[in-house]
């Protein structure tokens, strides 16, 4: 097991200490992630990186302020309730040094085209459109960042949660590219000293089946 120790330690982290991370260190964590498989080597990723403190938390408190904004909206209690609880954890990364906004492309699904052209029925088209290639080689660049940055000694949490205010998002990121769009999000930095507990994970038994 000590070989894959780089897995099993990582974890997500949501406090950091005031402490800036070296452009070197987040060129290689991204070159990292930049090696992960990607469907046809489209390599359809794009990493926008921000490490002006002032913009992160205004991106932050921008975010908190659009859910105050629905919680105002909403008139079902429970969705109001989910989405006060939430707050916090959407923006848990105006606590770090850095922000990486992960923005991924789409492109054509070419055997979902040729069956559709065929008249297969709806049921199974949109079976050939679940895998969703062009996000799975998004979440493979993903996790190669986040075990890059924990093997390095930094802390990352993947987030996709703040995409609700994605309009907030893209008024604070100068950044456009056609056909791109903003799928994860993670800080990164030096974790603070505190011990972090892993949940539990499900046994092999019950998520693996051998045949």
């Amino acid at each position: 097991m000590s070989n894959l120790d780089f897995i099993y330690k990582r974890k997500s982290v949501r406090k950091f200490k005031d402490e800036m991370v070296p452009k070197e260190a987040i060129d290689k964590i991204l070159k990292a992630a930049t090696f992960a498989p990607s469907a046809r080597n489209r390599q359809n990723w794009h990493f926008v990186v921000i490490r002006d403190k002032n913009k992160i938390n205004d991106l932050a408190q921008d975010i908190s302020n659009k859910a105050d904004e629905y919680i105002n909206k909403l008139d079902n209690e429970d969705m109001k309730n989910d989405l006060k609880k939430m707050i916090s954890y959407y923006t848990i990364f105006k606590n770090a040094p850095v922000l990486i906004l992960i923005y991924g492309s789409t492109y054509e699904n070419d055997a979902y085209n040729m069956q559709k052209y065929l008249g297969e029925d709806e049921e199974k088209l949109q079976k050939l459109l679940f895998p969703a290639a062009p996000i799975q080689n998004i979440s493979a660049a993903m996790e190669n960042l986040l075990l890059a940055a924990s093997n390095m000694g930094y802390g990352t949490c993947w987030m996709t949660g703040p995409i609700f205010a994605i309009d907030v998002i893209e008024n604070h990121i100068d950044f456009k590219k056609e056909r791109y769009e903003l799928v994860a999000m993670t800080p990164l930095g030096v974790p603070t000293e505190e011990k972090i507990i892993q949940p539990s994970r499900k046994s092999l038994e019950e998520v693996v089946t051998y045949l």
